[in-house]
C-alpha cells in the first residue's frame, strides 16, 4: 500500500511529519536545535546531545515550553525571544480606511498574549510601514503602485478625514489600531516595547535593517510573529528571519488577511513544514503560568 508523503496536498489534510526514533540534533557546534523522541524540539542552543541522550529538565526560570502543530513543543531561551507585530497600523485596520475583519479579531487575542510574554522577559517588537520625505523620492513604481487602489493615491498622498499623509511616520494612519497604539505607548514607557519603521513588504529587507541590527544587538535568536497581512508583509518579514537564521514561530490567532481562501493557509502549511513552527495564543499564555 502506498504511503501518503509528508508534505501532500491539499493544505489541510497533510500528514503529520512523525517523531523522531532517537535524539537529532540540527546545526552547527554553535547554532543548533536539538530534537527529541518525546516531541521536544530545543531551540535553546544550550546543551548538546549527550553521551545517554537524555532530554534536558526545563529551567523554569530562563525556559519556556511551548506546544506548536504538528504534535511538537518547542523550548525557548526567554531571554532571547522576541515577538514581531507586523502592521497592526490604522491604515490597515481602521474601518474608516479599510475593512479588515479577520485583521480586527487578531486585536484581542494580541492584547491578551502581550502581558504574558513581558512577564517572562521578551521584548514586543511592532514593525510597521513609516516612510520619510527622503525615502518616498527613491521609492520604486511597484510599491507606489501597490498603494495606488481602492481611492488611494500613493505614498505620502493626504488621506480623507485627520488620518494624514498615506503610511507617512507620525501621521495618524501609521499609528497603531485602537487600543494597540495604547499598550504600545505603555510597554514603551515600562521599556519592553520598541517600535521598528520598514519602508518595504518585508521587515528585513535591505542591508542592516532596523529590525535585523535590534535583533543582533540584543542577542534575540527566535521569533514569534503575527499581524497582517499574513501573506504579504507578515510572511515577507517571516521568511526573510528564516533565510537569516533565525527561530520563526508564527502565532496562528494574531496572523490574518484580506486575500482569498488560501492565502493564510499556504503561509501557516509553509510556516510550520518548511520554515519553523505555528502556535497560537492560548499556549503561549499557557506555557507562560
Amino acid at each position: 500500500m502506498s504511503q501518503v508523503p509528508i508534505h501532500d496536498t491539499p493544505i489541510l489534510g497533510m500528514a503529520t511529519r512523525p517523531r523522531v526514533s532517537k535524539a537529532i540534533e540540527y546545526g552547527n557546534t554553535t547554532n543548533f536545535w536539538v530534537e527529541y523522541p518525546s516531541g521536544l524540539m530545543d531551540l535553546t542552543r544550550s546543551q548538546h546531545i549527550n553521551a545517554d541522550a537524555v532530554e534536558p529538565s526545563l529551567v523554569r526560570s530562563t525556559q519556556l515550553d511551548i506546544p506548536v502543530t504538528g504534535d511538537r513543543t518547542i523550548r525557548i531561551d526567554k531571554s532571547k525571544t522576541a515577538a514581531v507585530i507586523v502592521d497592526m497600523q490604522n491604515f490597515f485596520l481602521h474601518p474608516g480606511l479599510k475593512l479588515h475583519k479577520t485583521g480586527l479579531e487578531c486585536v484581542d487575542p494580541l492584547l491578551k498574549v502581550i502581558a504574558p510574554l513581558r512577564t517572562q522577559g521578551v521584548k514586543i517588537l511592532w514593525v510597521n510601514w513609516g516612510f520619510t520625505d527622503q525615502e518616498l523620492k527613491t521609492l520604486p513604481p511597484a510599491v507606489f503602485r501597490a498603494f495606488m487602489k481602492g481611492g488611494f493615491e500613493g505614498p505620502g498622498t493626504e488621506l480623507p478625514g485627520n488620518f494624514g499623509r498615506l503610511l507617512m511616520r507620525d501621521a495618524r494612519n501609521a499609528e497603531l489600531y485602537g487600543p494597540l497604539q495604547e499598550e504600545y505607548l505603555k510597554g514603551q514607557k515600562e521599556g519592553t516595547d520598541v517600535w521598528i519603521h520598514k519602508n518595504r513588504s518585508g521587515g528585513m529587507w535591505g542591508h542592516q535593517t532596523a529590525l535585523d541590527l535590534y535583533l543582533k544587538e540584543n542577542g534575540i535568536t527566535t521569533l514569534f510573529f503575527g499581524g497582517v497581512n499574513a501573506d504579504q508583509c507578515v510572511s515577507g518579514t517571516f521568511i526573510d528571519a528564516y533565510f537569516q537564521g533565525y527561530d520563526c514561530v508564527m502565532v496562528e490567532d494574531i496572523t490574518a488577511t484580506t486575500s482569498p481562501a488560501g492565502g493564510l493557509e499556504n503561509v501557516l502549511y509553509n510556516a510550520a513544514n518548511s520554515q519553523g513552527f505555528v502556535t497560537n495564543t492560548s499556549n503561549i499564555i499557557s506555557a507562560s503560568g
